[in-house]
């Protein structure tokens, strides 16, 4: 008959304790990552609402200036409060953290067909903030179909 060869030393104390002290070490070291990893995807998020944002004015901006009908005036705007879900007001907290941003526009003459707007949105009450500008030039022999 075939006879089974039994190993009955088996594990000590000592190492089971040092086992449970390795992987707890590991899992705390995991554990330290979740919070710093949650602040960098939140600013990644609040950066590209933020910058969708700012494009989106800057493209308004610029549609405004170079239809020839659309009279425009050099002028520093009043902030306008702006949700990231494109809404006048926050939607509710149970669908959605709808972040304010606080958009800045500044529209100065460069020449008589040519103007510099200036965008900043910032967020987080003025910590945070990304801008750009953009030079749109006129031309007036392109008529959108009469004024």
């Amino acid at each position: 008959m075939l006879r089974l060869v039994c190993n009955s030393r088996g594990f000590s104390l000592i190492e089971a304790v040092i086992a449970m002290a390795v992987t707890m070490i590991a899992v705390l070291a995991i554990f330290s990552l979740v919070a710093p990893s949650w602040r960098t995807s939140t600013h990644s998020d609040e950066m590209g609402r933020a910058a969708h944002i700012l494009y989106d004015h800057l493209q308004r901006e610029e549609i405004n200036i170079i239809n020839p009908c659309n009279t425009v005036t050099a002028s520093v705007r009043t902030p306008v409060t702006v949700y990231a879900s494109g809404q006048t007001d926050p939607l509710a907290p149970p669908l959605e953290n709808d972040i304010p941003f606080s958009v800045a526009t500044t529209i100065t003459s460069v020449n008589p067909s040519t103007w510099r707007i200036e965008v900043t949105v910032t967020w987080n009450d003025g910590r945070r903030s990304v801008a750009d500008e953009l030079t749109v030039t006129r031309q007036d022999t392109f008529k959108f179909g009469g004024c």
